[in-house]
């Protein structure tokens, strides 16, 4: 600003002139600053100053009061001359009430030489103000003026944000320019004129209308979720206007509205990533996503066998544990029943074999529970084994009885047919193998052959021992051929028994004549022939031989004449010699004697 000389000159008495010069005729102040008003006198030559003061508004033939005495002053006001005639008033704390002329007055050492430099200095005090619309909408651009009542001397302004210097705005005179304006924009605005930075403006807050951002949602209880416990989850967002509402979504699918979405008594099946779209007049915009992580027990445990199908004994199997658990399984133990197998996610069986049959359960643990899977049957195939053979009824088998022979055996499937075996001869199919009225040579070794889709087996030998009483008795005569009296004969009985003969009885015709297996006669007599038989015995009975003759050979004995007829003999009579004598064979010849005279 061009400096403003107010210069008043007048003639005094002594022949020289008055002058008072101020710097600036008018000042414009902001309220509360300090003001300097400066300027130069002279006086007519002789006088000497005795007295310097600043008064307020003059009024012609009024005297003027020293401002520094006026109470509304009285602390604000400091007055400064020199001996080169350079006068100043500093007036702090500007208030609007200090709207005034101010004008500088000389007293001299001559009482009607005195002076007011008038006109003097016009004060106007100004408030800063700052211009601007209440609200904008992101995106748009907004204007603030930093207002004045006064034209201030060459201004500087500059700008607050929320009580903060802004450096990097666009500042042209007094206004501040925003471009583009975001939500960032928004806050309390203020100005000052650089020198007087603490005399700030009244703060305008400007508000920014933008749609919802900084979307978040946040989860309580915080930390891990587990399943049957309740979970909250709460949208946050900046906008302004506030968002109107707020839509939930799992992935693509709407689950909810409203500020918070509850999920009581979570499942597994409500893990997955959650968003919250929030809206308002502006528009709308949703959140990251927020993984939802239900950790539970396991469940849905199963087994699967591999191979599928049929399994025979001899081959391996591997059975293998699935289930859902989060987090994931940590142990798998192997049961057979209610007895622990083995450990692992897969439990290997190789060279199965049939005693491996039977309920196999996987047991999962995590560190939330554990759970067992249903239980899956091994069936393991295999051909008869262990095939045997009972026979019915039990104990002693005694001729004439019946007898019924029972094939077992373990084979899966069951055996399809049995077929029996004496010895190595077939003699019948089927489960049971019966002989009604059991004879002796039915007795032998007997083996069932057990037969299914996978094999056959046939049992160990059974012995069949039939008893019976002694049959086919008979005696043998030793040595063989002729018995001639006086020779020994021994004769011996043999039978078919089961069990054997426990003793043998001797008979000659009805008469017993002795025990034992052989009856021996030695030096035998003629009278020693006749019909024998043997009879044998055992605990089931006893049996007669058919008769063995025994016929002894001897010469004649016993040999005698007799007369007939008997009594005297007269001559003349006939008389008839008869021969009588005991032989075996019988007498083939007889001749007769008279003397020592052969006569006949």
């Amino acid at each position: 600003m061009a400096l403003l000389i107010a210069l008043l000159m007048i003639v005094g008495a002594f022949g020289t002139k008055w002058s008072v010069k101020y710097n600036q005729q008018e000042i414009c102040a902001i309220k509360g600053s300090t003001v300097f008003m400066n300027g130069t006198f002279t006086l007519p030559e002789g006088l000497t100053v005795t007295e310097t003061f600043w008064t307020i508004d003059p009024v012609p033939g009024v005297e003027p009061t020293d401002l520094s005495k006026e109470p509304d002053y009285s602390g604000r006001v400091e007055f400064f001359t020199d001996d080169q005639k350079h006068f100043s008033l500093k007036l702090s704390d500007v208030m609007k009430k200090d709207e005034h002329q101010f004008c500088f007055k000389i007293k001299t050492n001559v009482e009607k030489e005195r002076w007011t430099g008038v006109p003097g200095v016009q004060l106007r005090v100004t408030e800063l103000l700052v211009e601007a619309p209440e609200e904008v909408t992101e995106g748009q651009t907004a204007d603030l003026t930093c207002k004045t009542t006064c034209s201030l001397t060459d201004p500087t302004f500059i700008w607050y944000k929320n009580g903060h210097p802004l450096t990097k705005k666009t500042i042209k005179n007094n206004q501040l320019h925003l471009q583009t304006v975001s939500s960032e924009d928004a806050g309390s605005y203020s100005c000052a004129v650089e020198g007087s930075q603490d005399l700030r403006s009244t703060a305008h807050s400007l508000r920014v209308r933008y749609p919802p951002k900084n979307i978040s949602v946040s989860i309580s209880p915080s930390g891990e979720i587990v399943e049957g416990s309740s979970v909250t989850l709460t949208c946050s967002s900046d906008a302004n206007p506030h968002e109107k509402n707020n839509t939930w979504f799992k992935g693509s699918t709407p689950v909810g509205e409203g500020k918070t979405y509850s999920i009581p008594n979570i499942r597994s099946e409500d893990s997955g990533e959650y968003t919250c779209q929030s809206r308002n007049d502006l528009g709308e915009r949703r959140s990251t996503d927020l993984q939802i992580n239900v950790l539970y027990p396991p469940k849905n445990v199963s087994v699967s066998i591999s191979p599928s199908g049929e399994i025979v004994e001899g081959s391996s199997v591997t059975l293998s544990c699935s289930s859902d658990g989060n987090p994931p399984v940590k142990m798998y133990t192997w049961f057979k029943g209610t007895t622990p197998e083995g450990e692992g996610k897969t439990y290997s069986i190789p060279n199965i074999r049939s005693e491996h049959s039977g309920e196999y359960t996987c047991q999962n643990r995590n560190d939330h529970g554990q759970r067992r899977s249903t239980a899956v049957h091994l069936n393991v195939l295999y051909p008869p084994k262990n095939v045997s053979v009972s026979i019915s009824p039990s104990g002693e088998i005694v001729e004439g009885s019946s007898v019924t022979l029972t094939c077992s055996s373990d084979a899966n499937p069951p055996e399809k047919n049995n077929t029996w075996f004496k010895g190595s001869t077939p003699v019948g199919e089927g489960k049971t193998y019966s002989i009604p009225n059991i004879r002796s040579e039915d007795s032998g070794e007997y083996t069932c052959q057990s037969r299914n889709d996978h094999g056959e087996r046939r049992s160990t030998a059974v012995q069949i021992n039939v008893l019976y009483p002694p049959k086919n008795v008979s005696v043998s005569i030793s040595p063989s051929g002729e018995i001639v009296e006086g020779s020994s004969v021994t004769l011996t009985c043999s039978s078919d028994a089961n069990p054997p003969e426990k003793n043998n009885t001797w008979f000659k015709g009805s008469t017993p004549v002795g025990e034992g297996k052989t009856y021996s006669i030695p030096n035998i007599r003629s009278e020693d022939s006749g019909e024998y038989t043997c009879q044998s015995q055992n605990d089931l009975g006893e049996r007669i031989s058919t008769a063995v003759q025994i016929n002894v050979l001897y010469p004649p004995k016993s040999v005698s004449v007799s007369i007939s007829p008997s009594g005297e003999i007269v001559e003349g009579s006939s008389v008839t010699l008869t021969c009588s004598s005991d032989g075996n064979p019988p007498v083939k010849m007889y001749t007769w004697f008279k003397g020592s005279t052969p006569v006949g």
